[in-house]
């Protein structure tokens, strides 16, 4: 990790990406910026660990971050790679908890991070972004259903299915086709637990029946969104 020094009157600017403070009015965003750290991460580098007990809150100006842990087994659980524009780390910022899982940068990144207390303060003050990051929770909840419904309901390859509808539906070209690149054949094994080579032979499955190409090691080229759209439908039923 690296510290940057950066004035408040560039950091009110640089801040304008966050989701949460969008619309936010310049004077508001100028005090957010001088509550504000900034670093820069280097690809590979941890920024907060599982059980940690710090509570910053981390802003994404620049870069991606994944969000793990391990199990006991030592396997690498994967649980969202969060782009520019994102914050991670509300949580223990709000609860006073420990780390629930681990943030290491996927790229170089550029962060900025606001102390737990001034955090808390801001949801107190600003109803505008109290309401952003109610929404963004009750986001997160929706997605850990959706994702505790198809470990407990659809079979391996059918979680195959719905990881790779949610790149797709990410990287779309046009209106039934997406281009994703790159895609790592064990990190949507780790996020649907299994196996790297089980990915590769459900991957060989859907060439054959042309919803995808493989173009190399790492992109492949949804040719049928829709159709997988309605794999993945037909196996979830109404939920």
């Amino acid at each position: 990790m690296h510290s940057i020094h950066i004035i408040p009157e560039r950091g009110s600017i640089l801040l304008t990406v966050i989701k949460e403070f969008k619309g936010l009015a310049a004077e508001s965003l100028s005090i957010v910026a001088e509550s504000c750290q900034w670093h820069r991460y280097e690809e590979g580098e941890d920024i907060v660990r599982y059980h940690d007990s710090t509570h910053s809150v981390f802003f994404i100006i620049q870069g991606e971050i994944r969000i793990k842990y391990y199990a006991l087994s030592g396997n690498e659980v994967i649980l969202c790679d969060l782009p520019r524009g994102e914050m991670f780390g509300e949580l223990s910022a709000i609860d006073d908890r420990a780390r629930s899982a681990t943030a290491v940068a996927k790229s170089t990144a550029m962060l900025a991070s606001m102390p737990a207390t001034t955090f808390q303060d801001l949801l107190y003050e600003s109803e505008q972004i109290a309401e952003a990051i109610l929404k963004r929770l009750t986001g997160q909840v929706r997605r850990l259903t959706e994702r505790v419904y198809e470990f407990s309901s659809m079979t391996l390859n059918n979680r195959i299915h719905a990881e790779l509808l949610r790149l797709a539906k990410n990287h779309m070209i046009s209106p039934n086709e997406a281009f994703i690149s790159p895609v790592v054949r064990s990190d949507i094994a780790n996020l649907v637990s299994t196996t790297r080579e089980s990915v590769s032979r459900e991957f060989s499955n859907l060439t054959e029946h042309k919803i995808i190409e493989c173009q190399g090691r790492h992109k492949v080229h949804v040719l049928d969104v829709a159709k997988l759209a309605k794999m993945v439908s037909e196996v979830r039923g109404s939920f």
